[in-house]
């Protein structure tokens, strides 16, 4: 370990407690991105982050705004240091400021937006999804500008997005567009989880997504079903009949040609997730909670939440919802649909055929139309490179165990556009948990893995430069 890579982590340990402090600062801002009664405080937490990194000593910082005529959007937060040299490795930072909603309020036992720490863990939302997670790749670009007299040992350039809940469709026009301004050899992304307690995990795969809505109109006005029951059509029946021709009982999607593109594991992928330290019986117990686990037969969990593709429904707005009655046939209902993809399905393609089914089993009586909402592609990323050796590497140091490589069930559509239009690999080092609780009530980062992500970032960068 060099000497500025020892004081880099003497200072990023000593400096725990602040760091803590102004992370739960950044937590009380309520910046849900998918809410338009949030939007100032949205701009509020891309302030706070731009100001932070200004202050450790990053150039060039500043706020790019995404909106457009077409949409409304969130700013991103731009800051560089490029001062390593042009044969030293320039690596891109990538986080997100947004959250998800916090609703419902009143199944976390404390506040969502009130940063409080129980049992070794900080509980907020936001608090590993991923404010937390981002707030150490600040942290570490700050001990290592502080054990190294204002300079870092690779260049660095520093892109946070603020609409990463919601498609994130303001950084893939930034990056399509001004992928010269974004220039760099890797990108470092903190958005994933380890596979369990302190066994240290890279990510190197993730599924893609197709996010939509279908929207099944009857009537002109919403009528009375006692007087028109019978005779008019209903368009949640409507929709609850197209929902139910999309999955048989064993989870297999029905959409004609939908698996035509899927590409299995390897088999050494397979050999290695079964190595894993995996219980399924707690999963479904303390991860699920449910009675039994669902899913295509045949399969291990792994394969199931990492190399298939699914199809889900996550709520159904219309009618009436309040309390007590109201015999109402609705004009019109929505239902929220969405699909992970795999490789090497395409978003585009995966949507037609979608839509195209939708739109062949439409019940009488209802017009059907079907929205994509947002979508992002599936990745898998080789291991076979020398930064993800580093990444490697710099866990091993800090947990004290080999890393293990998994795939990830979730999405984050910027990898494949660093991929893409970049041309650059991605290290996807997460931190999080698989109990931390993400887009649900009381969700939390354990502290321990905070500052460990802190040292194996710092490792991680000074390793790549040296």
């Amino acid at each position: 370990m060099t000497t500025k890579m020892m004081a880099a982590v003497a200072f990023a340990q000593k400096n725990e407690g602040r760091f803590v402090d102004e992370l739960k600062a950044l937590l009380r801002i309520p910046s849900v991105s998918t809410a338009p009664e949030h939007v100032g405080d949205v701009r509020r937490a891309a302030e706070f982050v731009a100001a932070e990194l200004k202050r450790i000593g990053m150039e060039n910082v500043r706020l790019i705004e995404t909106t457009t005529a077409e949409r409304n959007g969130h700013p991103l937060v731009y800051a560089d240091w490029l001062h390593a040299g042009k044969a030293a490795p320039t690596v891109l930072c990538y986080g997100h400021y947004d959250v998800q909603p916090a609703e419902p309020l009143d199944e976390w036992k404390t506040p969502p937006f009130e940063p409080t720490e129980r049992d070794g863990n900080i509980y907020a939302r936001g608090a590993v999804d991923d404010k937390g997670q981002m707030w150490m790749h600040v942290k570490a670009l700050e001990s290592l500008m502080a054990a190294g007299g204002g300079t870092l040992p690779v260049n660095v350039r520093v892109i946070v997005e603020g609409e990463e809940e919601v498609g994130g469709e303001g950084i893939a026009a930034f990056v399509r567009e001004h992928g010269d301004q974004l220039k760099a050899d890797v990108a470092l992304v903190s958005d994933t989880e380890m596979f369990a307690p302190e066994l240290p995990t890279l990510c190197v795969g993730l599924r893609g997504m197709i996010y939509t809505e279908i929207e099944a109109r009857g009537a002109k006005v919403d009528l009375h079903s006692g007087m028109y029951g019978g005779a008019a059509p209903n368009p949640f029946v409507a929709l609850a009949q197209v929902i139910a021709k999309l999955k048989d009982e064993n989870g297999k999607i029905l959409i004609p040609g939908f698996y035509d593109k899927v590409q299995k594991p390897t088999a050494d992928e397979l050999k290695a997730w079964k190595a894993l330290p995996f219980d399924e019986e707690h999963y479904r117990e303390s991860e699920v909670g449910s009675s039994v686990l669902t899913g295509e037969p045949g399969l291990s969990v792994q394969e199931r939440t990492w190399a298939r593709p699914t199809l889900d429904v996550h709520g159904m707005p219309g009618g009436f919802i309040g309390a007590g009655a109201k015999t109402v046939i609705p004009a019109k209902a929505v239902a929220k649909v969405s699909m992970r993809l795999v490789p090497d399905m395409t978003p585009a393609e995966s949507f037609a055929k979608y839509k195209a089914y939708v739109e062949s089993i439409a019940p009488k009586g209802v017009a059907l139309e079907v929205r994509l909402i947002h979508s992002g592609d599936p990745i898998v990323v080789s291991t076979d490179n020398s930064y993800v050796k580093a990444a490697t590497e710099a866990m091993r140091e800090v947990f004290g165990k080999e890393t293990v490589f998994v795939r990830g069930g979730g999405s984050i559509p910027i990898v494949g556009d660093f991929v893409r239009e970049l041309k650059i690999p991605t290290v996807m080092m997460g931190f999080g948990l698989p109990d931390d609780n993400l887009h649900a009530p009381n969700e939390k980062f354990h502290l321990a893995n905070f500052y460990r992500g802190i040292e194996s970032i710092v490792r991680f960068l000074s390793g790549v430069g040296a």
